[in-house]
């Protein structure tokens, strides 16, 4: 008798048999979970690069003090200018700020708006060679600002505003240069004095540059806001300021807060979308296991 013919077709396989089959399923899922991780983890660190660059692009706006006017600075004439000074430490808060003002383009009228929690003060110098303005001779110039805390401090991730109100502006130059000095609570001095040069890198530490726009007939700026004011101020070289009576600082700390909200916002979609990402192609893996 042929004792193979009468085996039956469908016998259970042996115990080698099905551990190694046990040991091919148990490896294919180990392969694709293995799989699975390896992606989350690239696009993981795909997801930190993206953020870190959008960071990168984010920190030249607030990476030093500026300067900035309100609508135009016009040569010749009057405008409101703010010097915006942010925080770059993660573990003080500047307390201080010094302004000095170009000696070679000396400014009669020099008018600090007065800043909730910080003083002003504004230091002036007798001139080597007397000024004309509006056919009278200035014999002094300021030639520095200082505030400094009264109980406000730039706190890490913030910035402040400081707005002045300058003239009569040169009518010589297309910028004036302004070196800054921020003091921190933790008694560290970041000096922003290096001019920056037309073609070249910019400095590590650049000053501020203020642009100056071509003349205008009134010679009273071209902020739209500002008003000149001829006549009577107490102080004795103030016969010859001119101060802008309104300004504007609300809106443009306004826009600027809604840029950095902006910038802030793109980073944590960059971030959450790569997780969004990653998490999918995980559950995918796990549903094809």
């Amino acid at each position: 008798m042929n004792v193979a013919k009468n085996l039956p077709s469908h016998l259970p396989m042996n115990s080698a048999e099905s551990s190694a089959e046990n040991n091919t399923e148990s490896s294919a899922k180990s392969s694709a979970k293995s799989s699975a991780r390896r992606s989350v983890a690239r696009l993981a660190v795909a997801a930190g690069a993206a953020a870190a660059s959008a960071l990168l692009l984010c920190g030249p706006a607030f990476a030093h003090v500026s300067v900035q006017p309100e609508g135009e600075a016009a040569k010749g004439g009057f405008a409101t200018v703010n010097f915006k000074v942010p925080n770059e430490r993660d573990n003080a808060s500047t307390v201080k700020l010094e302004i000095t003002l170009p000696a070679g383009h000396p400014l009669s009228s020099v008018l600090p708006q007065p800043v909730p929690g910080w003083k002003a003060e504004v230091t002036r110098t007798t001139l080597d060679k007397p000024l004309t303005v509006h056919g009278r001779q200035v014999t002094e110039a300021a030639s520095k600002i200082t505030w400094t805390s009264a109980g406000g401090k730039i706190g890490p991730g913030q910035f402040q505003q400081f707005p002045v109100s300058l003239g009569q502006l040169p009518e010589s130059t297309d910028k004036l240069v302004f070196k800054a000095l921020q003091t921190y609570d933790n008694k560290e001095v970041v000096r922003w004095i290096e001019e920056p040069q037309q073609g070249a890198a910019e400095p590590d530490h650049p000053a501020p540059v203020l642009t100056l726009s071509a003349a205008t007939g009134d010679h009273h700026g071209g902020s739209g806001t500002g008003k000149a004011a001829d006549g009577a101020h107490s102080a004795e070289h103030t016969d010859d300021e001119h101060a802008d009576s309104e300004h504007a600082d609300g809106e443009a700390t306004a826009a600027s807060s809604t840029d950095s909200t902006a910038r802030i916002l793109a980073v944590v979609g960059i971030v959450v979308g790569a997780a969004g990402v990653a998490f999918g192609v995980l559950a995918g893996r796990r549903r094809s296991a």
